[in-house]
């Protein structure tokens, strides 16, 4: 039997949320580093990112968020950014879509669909994070947060 030479699979995870009523989940693929440079390369700068790999990220509440003085209402999302150097713009779309990327390579996010778009500041972290991870830290609000490589960013969800 010949080797199958397609690619290593991108593990999906899950990131729960569930303190008092409110309850979060965030359904998404891992990419690994490999030594490739990430953000503004293999992800590059200003381009809309799947967030993650393989289908598209989703993202669901059971309550109502207010994300940086706007309000989520209570569903389900796809999950987008566009990674900039400095910041990062956070998109909840409306719309499920059954893969991150078209043929093309583009993208599946219609615009038309996005309920909500955040932008947040990027924080630089010590040490090199090796797997794509999304946590949802029980800080002082429940806090959506996306690692890979050097970089970090956070988004309050109250």
């Amino acid at each position: 039997m010949a080797p199958c030479n397609a690619p290593a699979p991108v593990p999906p995870a899950t990131a729960t949320y569930n303190k008092g009523s409110l309850k979060i989940e965030v359904n998404y693929s891992r990419p690994y580093k490999k030594g490739r440079e990430i953000f503004g390369k293999l992800v590059p700068y200003g381009r809309v990112w799947r967030t993650g790999a393989n289908e598209a990220t989703t993202f669901s509440t059971n309550q109502a968020l207010n994300i940086a003085g706007k309000t989520l209402p209570a569903g389900k999302y796809t999950l987008w950014t566009i990674p900039h150097a400095d910041k990062w713009q956070v998109i909840f779309n409306k719309q499920m879509y059954n893969w991150g990327i078209n043929m093309e390579g583009d993208a599946s996010r219609d615009p038309a669909d996005d309920a909500l778009e955040v932008t947040v500041p990027v924080e630089t972290v010590k040490h090199p994070v090796e797997q794509f991870t999304i946590q949802l830290v029980d800080s002082k609000v429940p806090t959506l947060e996306l690692t890979w490589d050097l970089t970090r960013v956070s988004v309050p969800l109250e």
